[in-house]
């Protein structure tokens, strides 16, 4: 994506390029980061195919490479986390150290290698806190500490996602967004219109925060490909249509998914 080479480019003036040579495990990393993807019945098995082969895709391209080249350190630390309900978290690929192509290969490698699988329920705030707590006990020292959140809903299990949110972020953790509105919010009791807007105002939070919204599956590689690289190189382009900041003030009830719940199941 050109705007994507653009702001490599301007971040490079910046930030400083390390030496050659590979660093020890103990040294630390530019960024500790979670990919904390939805796996709940509301993503059919095409969609949870779609977003797997997007990260594979997105960790191998050369605008992420590039962007390893950007911090201080020239080296990442990585988790893929499948979630769907408060008690359905799963360490899919563990952490693993990325700072060039054979690192990102092998990665994506373990990914794809990883059966598919569905999950009732939607927690968000539980994804939020396992991933949480992932960063705070993995003995990594990271610059910057995100967790990315893909998702197709609301919360709708678990504790409140915005308070989850906030204690989360007071931890000195960043969660940034990725909304999946890839069908249409009349097709279902528990879809809402605008789920970008959700996430803006619910779940994302921290410095720089941010929310890419995929509205189709051809946008679902480039969106993840851009996330990615903007959290690797910590430069977040003005580009509105693009990239979306978290919200002044609420425009959302964020309890919006337990209610939907609670009004068709009354649990």
């Amino acid at each position: 994506m050109s705007c994507v080479r653009v702001w490599l480019a301007l971040a490079a003036l910046l930030l400083a390029v390390p030496a050659g040579g590979r660093a020890w495990a103990d040294d630390q990393v530019d960024v500790e980061l979670v990919l904390a993807v939805d796996v709940s019945y509301s993503m059919d098995l095409d969609e949870l195919a779609l977003q797997r082969e997007g990260y594979m895709k997105a960790v191998t391209s050369p605008e992420f490479l590039n962007a390893l080249k950007l911090g201080p350190n020239g080296r990442v630390a990585i988790a893929y986390v499948e979630w769907a309900g408060v008690e359905e978290q799963k360490l899919v690929v563990d952490w693993t150290f990325i700072s060039g192509p054979k690192d990102a290969e092998a990665f994506a490698r373990a990914i794809g290698g990883a059966p598919l699988r569905r999950v009732y329920r939607t927690s968000i705030s539980g994804a939020m806190e396992f991933s949480a707590g992932l960063i705070e006990h993995n003995a990594i020292r990271g610059l910057r500490r995100v967790i990315d959140i893909s998702g197709d809903g609301t919360n709708n299990q678990g504790p409140l996602v915005d308070a989850t949110r906030d204690d989360v972020v007071g931890r000195g953790i960043t969660i940034n967004g990725l909304p999946l509105m890839l069908k249409e919010a009349a097709g279902s009791m528990l879809d809402i219109d605008q789920l970008d807007i959700y996430y803006e105002d619910c779940v994302i939070g921290g410095p720089g925060a941010f929310v890419i919204p995929v509205r189709g599956p051809h946008e679902f590689a480039d969106a993840i490909k851009t996330k990615l690289v903007l959290e690797i190189a910590g430069v977040v382009p003005p580009k509105p249509q693009l990239v979306h900041r978290a919200a002044d003030a609420a425009r959302v009830s964020c309890a919006v998914g337990e209610r939907m719940w609670m009004e068709r199941w009354g649990n």
